[in-house]
């Protein structure tokens, strides 16, 4: 008789095996929480910069800039789905109107530039003020 696969907790370092992927019971619950937590502590999107007028600019970049230009670099024809600032505006303020610091990206490759910005330039979560840290 074949043993079924287990598969390891999703939440690092935790030991417990599983039936299915997913987190154990006791970090299932821890999860949750913090998701909570850092909706409830994360700011607005115009408090962090994105105003009616980046709305109405980003909408119109979108227009002219329909296809994710990761996506294009890797052969893919995606539909671009969000403005990205290739130097964050955390780290540079002053290039937040600035077009030649935007790029069209489906939402997927946002994420991961996204998540790859926040290491490479040290910014906290959900772009607090105090993550202004360049690169050393």
């Amino acid at each position: 008789m074949a043993r079924s696969s287990r598969f390891p907790c999703r939440h690092a370092r935790c030991p417990a095996l599983l039936q299915s992927p997913g987190f154990c019971l006791a970090h299932a619950a821890d999860r949750h929480i913090s998701k909570r937590d850092n909706d409830v502590t994360r700011r607005s999107s115009t408090q962090r910069g994105y105003d009616y007028r980046w709305q109405k600019t980003s909408k119109g970049y979108l227009a002219r800039h329909p296809l994710c230009v990761h996506c294009e670099v890797k052969g893919r024809v995606t539909q671009a789905a969000e403005v990205d600032h290739i130097i964050p505006i955390q780290v540079d303020p002053m290039r937040k109107y600035d077009r030649t610091n935007w790029q069209a990206l489906c939402h997927s490759c946002h994420s991961v530039k996204t998540n790859r910005d926040r290491v490479m330039y040290d910014l906290g979560r959900g772009g607090g003020q105090n993550s202004t840290a360049l690169p050393t």
